[in-house]
């Protein structure tokens, strides 16, 4: 008798104990950083409002009501009072040139010039800041804004270059303007033949170059100039890190290379990197890549090997897209293959020794027989291969044939989309390929009814790095040019919801990481982005007004006006 009261005793206390140190909250268990009183849109379906968030190091500790979450608010606890401003998951990019970015912010600017003379006077003032034999490249100028719209040419701007070789693109990347100097450098004249996949475009009277070299012409002039330093890129993706940080963008898809790959990694090592980076190299290098993967894996949370970018055509305002019938306004052009695609069959074969070797592919088609034929190799490896959780991804899907639209679904493709193109290629793409063709141009809507993944990214600097840029051109279509107040193609309009998950849910789905991040939910990664506005209750229209207060990632606060 007397053994068993004594056992009854020693679980008595054992159950105390346990009663007791249940109730009491552990130290491990408190915050570090508490988020109260705002608006938060956790991207979760089962729970999609909240009051306030608690963060443990760099994970969301807890997601809820202010009175809830203020239990874990212990005596080193920082709490910040939102005061109503609203709060998302952190923007996830899923298609940049991210170093090309940080280059661009300190290099001649042009996107805006619509005059001649502005743009000569520009590139004048450049060249005055640099020593002689320096390059003066990037600009990002768009013929388009022209009046009336004309290619420029080399004549306009070798006066004022004497002793600078210039080679300044048009902001898609696939044309370029260059003066006779860099030509000369180049060895390029009238008897230099156009390589496969690009353009030497000639003077109709002359024979001459005019200066403008379109898609793989464009690599002739760019094998000749100087590699920046490692100083300078690392200075370039600081200052990259610092946009990002501006506009809420926490996790970034970089259609880039293993040197840039390179230069992110010194910035880990040093623990500089303020936003995740999810890197892909060219599909040409394929080699180089799976030996890279094979000796160092691919990476951590915050620099990872993607996979492998492939292209198949141009873009629509270089009139280099790929599609079925010509340009309306270029009788006879249908556009033309990207490099990558010569010699023929070698896209299969690099798709089919990807596969086999489990990297995502990530493939540029902008014409709609370029989106054709990439859609026939897809399937063609997928039903060869067997299936797997591929996540392949169709970059741009930009204009696309209405029966190819359900193929994005039944494959289960990524449509990666850019959706400020609509709102600034909107304003001139109807003259380029008609009022037929872009009944399907951008079409959001359309494909998320097919099934499609959309994931939303910048493409910068090609547009704005800007998610609410983004989010304000998918759901409005209002065009830059201000001519269409009701929508661009307005049935391609989609809901903000939507818009927003594409930036966040969707875009982490194309990486794999749906699981750690994407949206505001306990155990994921504590990304967050805070605006100004409630996106979801201001008309669509003002979204573009709308600022970001305050960026975290990992747990840190990188940004900060709240």
């Amino acid at each position: 008798m007397s053994r068993f009261i004594f056992l009854k005793f020693i679980a008595l206390v054992i159950m105390t104990g346990l009663l007791f140190s249940s109730c009491q909250p552990k130290g491990e268990a408190m915050a570090d950083l508490v988020l109260l009183n705002g608006q938060i849109w956790t991207v979760d379906p089962d729970r999609p409002e909240a009051s306030a968030v608690a963060i443990n190091q760099n994970r969301i500790l807890a997601v809820g009501q202010d009175s809830n979450v203020k239990e874990l608010i212990g005596p080193e606890t920082k709490v910040i009072n939102l005061k109503g401003a609203f709060v998302l998951p952190g923007f996830i990019d899923a298609h940049t040139h991210f170093l090309n970015g940080g280059f661009a912010l300190k290099s001649v600017k042009l996107r805006d010039c619509r005059r001649r003379e502005e743009f000569i006077s520009r590139i004048a003032a450049k060249a005055s800041e640099l020593p002689s034999g320096a390059w003066i490249v990037n600009g990002d100028w768009d013929h388009e804004q022209f009046s009336p719209p004309e290619l420029p040419r080399k004549e306009w701007i070798d006066a004022v270059t004497p002793n600078h070789p210039v080679c300044v693109n048009r902001f898609d990347g696939h044309m370029v303007l260059v003066n006779s100097l860099a030509l000369k450098l180049a060895k390029i004249g009238r008897d230099t033949v156009s390589p496969s996949g690009g353009e030497i475009v000639k003077d109709s009277l002359t024979g001459e170059p005019t200066g403008i070299l379109k898609d793989a012409a464009c690599d002739l002039i760019y094998a000749i100039i100087p590699e920046p330093s490692l100083e300078e890129k690392l200075a370039a993706v600081r200052i990259a890190l610092q946009e990002a940080a501006s506009h809420g963008v926490t996790s970034i898809h970089d259609m880039s290379d293993l040197s840039s790959f390179e230069v992110y990694q010194i910035l880990r090592q040093k623990g500089e990197l303020t936003a995740r980076l999810y890197v892909y190299d060219q599909i040409s290098d394929l080699d180089n890549f799976l030996q890279l993967k094979e000796k160092s894996g691919s990476g951590d949370q915050f620099l990872r090997l993607a996979g492998l970018k492939g292209f198949i055509d141009g873009s629509l305002g270089s009139s280099t897209a790929y599609f079925f019938k010509p340009y309306s306004d270029e009788p006879g052009n249908c556009g033309l293959l990207a490099s990558h695609m010569y010699p023929e069959g070698i896209m299969e074969k690099r798709l089919f020794r990807a596969d086999q070797a489990g990297c995502q592919v990530a493939v540029h088609a902008i014409g709609d027989w370029a989106n054709a034929l990439i859609l026939d190799l897809y399937q063609k490896v997928f039903e060869q291969n067997g299936p797997r959780d591929r996540r392949w991804r169709i970059e741009h899907a930009q204009h696309l044939q209405r029966d190819d639209m359900g193929r994005f679904g039944q494959l289960g493709l990524i449509a990666s989309v850019q959706p400020y193109h609509a709102i600034d290629d909107g304003c001139w793409a109807e003259k380029k390929i008609g009022p037929e063709r872009i009944e399907t141009t951008y079409a959001f809507n359309s494909l998320l009814k097919s099934g499609a993944t959309l994931a939303f990214g910048s493409d910068w600097t090609v547009a704005p790095l800007d998610p609410l840029a983004g989010i304000y051109a998918a759901v409005t279509r209002r065009t830059l040019d201000g001519r269409h107040p009701d929508g661009w193609i307005p049935e391609e309009k989609i809901s903000v919801e939507e818009a927003i998950k594409g930036y966040t849910i969707n875009a982490a789905y194309a990486e794999f990481s749906e699981r750690e991040k994407g949206s505001v939910e306990p155990g994921k990664l504590a990304d967050l982005v805070v605006l100004d506005r409630h996106i979801l209750k201001i008309k669509p229209e003002e979204i573009k007004s709308a600022r970001v207060l305050m960026t975290m990632v990992d747990g840190r606060i990188i940004f900060d006006r709240l």
